[in-house]
């Protein structure tokens, strides 16, 4: 495990390319919100517009559900995550003085706000060690060893583990910029991979 998180350094030294864009947490947590079901790419063409428009709860708040509709519509599930970018507008104006908790057990009791996205906006928006396991981190985690589980759950839990705590964020970041570049779901480029020695996946299926 700690080779391959030395490789992972070596060959992700600044994994901040290609991640969700975002000036202030209450838009980093707008962003994530959106990004369920669509890509930070897709993400970041809709905010770099919606953000000149509005940028703040009370922003938010203050417009009808069809505009937010009409802003966000060109990413997947956008009128149940309208409902919820609205909703958790007020919630943060009436209950947070318009500010975004910091806290998981604040931040999951928002609408449309689970654990991964929690995660993300604690790693992202306040720098607070967590793992965000999302489709990638749970591939490549789970292939090249540093977890060995069946699910989300207990993978978050094993890299937690198994990965110091001050390299959680970037890790994260890593683990999902392997999926991109080289992990990739049905054809992943092993021998492109500085890690293929080292890695479960590759070894049990090159024996």
């Amino acid at each position: 495990m700690k080779k391959v998180l030395e490789i992972l350094d070596q060959m992700y030294p600044d994994p901040s390319e290609n991640f969700l864009n975002f000036e202030t947490p209450f838009e980093a947590l707008i962003a994530t919100m959106l990004s369920a079901q669509s890509t930070d790419i897709r993400v970041n063409a809709v905010t770099a517009e919606l953000f000149k428009v509005a940028n703040t709860p009370k922003d938010f708040d203050a417009m009808e559900l069809a505009e937010i509709e009409k802003w966000i519509k060109t990413v997947g599930l956008y009128k149940t995550k309208a409902k919820n970018i609205k909703a958790t507008s007020k919630i943060l104006i009436e209950d947070y003085n318009s500010k975004v908790p910091k806290e998981k057990k604040e931040l999951i009791k928002l609408p449309g706000v689970g654990n991964k996205t929690a995660n993300v906006v604690m790693a992202n928006a306040f720098d607070i060690p967590a793992f965000a396991v999302d489709t990638h981190v749970f591939r490549v985690s789970n292939r090249i060893g540093l977890a060995d589980a069946k699910n989300v759950e207990q993978t978050e839990k094993q890299l937690e583990k198994n990965v110091p705590k001050d390299k959680w964020n970037i890790t994260h970041k890593q683990l999902i910029s392997h999926g991109r570049a080289i992990c990739k779901a049905r054809k992943p480029l092993c021998e492109e991979c500085d890690m293929s020695k080292y890695c479960l996946y590759y070894r049990s299926n090159n024996d």
